[in-house]
């Protein structure tokens, strides 16, 4: 039996409002899309840009760094509804037509900010603040995990580094030392804190504890202050920013800019032999080999199935592997240390404005 005019246009009208309605809970409905989606999209793309400035300075190439400043997402609706019908006599048919149309648009607006000028540059360039090095190191993160990529020397006992294009291997202390800290700091045995002076002038300070420490963790402390040249019977260091060893009561250390750790991380590239054979690309790491490097970034002719950053450049395909945890935490930590940094020149976090109205 089929149903009069009204009941099936007032059908399609309820259906109408109904799609309608669904419509206007769009804005609430898209918040969690939009924000994971945008979110995502930012992340991933700040990580290639890491990935793509650290290849670059392995080429001798200029890095170049751009911000998303404002992110505008415009959404716009529209909805058609038609009914037409005709009413036959005696025993014709009533005769109904309807149809129904919508368009949805969405219409992102993105705004970039190269990160240039004066304040950016001297902030690639300037030594990371040690304080925020060894309060990193105060909040958990691994001693070694952390020195190895901040730190150009300690005591004056020098990490690997890359000088005017050549690479200079660290001294043999060096492993060593980092070694004797991560353990010590295991064994609960190496400390940080910041102490305030009458003045209410800050200093960090690192110390070594005796108490309740077994043979074997004494014996990581007690290498370390000798290779450090430290006197075994003093327990408590004033950090200072110092390429040389200083006084008996002082931890001279010095970290590297940004600049340095990006080329730090740059050597560790397995760029193709003849690009450095032939000087395109400058020397990178050596001793042990990559399955002993603290990051391992990969080079090939074709795009990689699964990685955690990829990019292009000169032809070839450049990236990290989605299982490599060492090298994920070591691109984890310049991201941060981008960040603290102030690299920022002032600029706050990306804008996501999304009318629905």
């Amino acid at each position: 039996m089929k149903a009069p005019i009204g009941e099936r246009a007032g059908g399609v009208a309820l259906l109408a409002c109904s799609f309608l309605g669904g419509c206007l809970q769009l804005g609430p409905r898209s918040v969690r899309r939009d924000q994971f989606d945008y979110s995502t999209a930012v992340a991933d793309a700040w990580k290639d840009q890491m990935l793509l400035n650290i290849v670059k300075l392995r080429y001798a190439d200029v890095p170049v760094f751009v911000d998303v400043a404002q992110i505008v997402s415009g959404y716009s609706l529209e909805t058609t509804v038609d009914a037409g019908g005709s009413l036959g006599s005696g025993s014709g048919d009533n005769i109904l037509s309807l149809g129904a149309g919508s368009t949805f648009t969405d219409r992102p607006t993105l705004t970039y900010t190269p990160k240039t000028g004066n304040q950016f540059l001297k902030a690639l360039m300037v030594p990371i603040d040690p304080t925020a090095l060894f309060l990193l190191v105060q909040s958990g993160y691994n001693a070694r995990f952390i020195f190895e990529w901040a730190l150009e020397s300690v005591n004056g006992v020098r990490n690997r580094s890359a000088v005017a294009g050549a690479v200079r291997e660290p001294d043999p202390d060096f492993e060593r030392l980092m070694d004797m800290i991560s353990k010590a700091q295991f064994a609960g045995a190496f400390g940080v804190r910041v102490e305030q002076d009458e003045a209410r002038k800050e200093s960090t300070v690192i110390f070594f504890r005796r108490e309740n420490l077994g043979p074997e963790a004494q014996a990581f402390v007690d290498e370390a202050k000798g290779i450090m040249g430290f006197a075994p019977d003093r327990d408590r260091f004033l950090v200072v920013f110092s390429p040389v060893r200083g006084g008996s009561d002082e931890l001279s250390v010095q970290t590297r800019s940004i600049l340095q750790v990006l080329i730090a991380m740059g050597m560790f590239i397995e760029a193709p032999e003849e690009h450095v054979a032939s000087g395109r690309a400058l020397p990178g790491a050596s001793g042990a080999g990559p399955a002993s490097w603290p990051l391992r970034i990969h080079s090939g002719k074709d795009e990689p199935a699964d990685a955690f950053a990829a990019i292009r450049y000169d032809q070839h395909w450049f990236w990290i592997d989605h299982d490599d945890l060492v090298s994920k935490r070591a691109f984890f930590l310049v991201t941060f240390l981008f960040a603290l940094s102030e690299t920022g020149g002032g600029q706050g976090a990306p804008v996501l404005t999304i009318p629905t109205g």
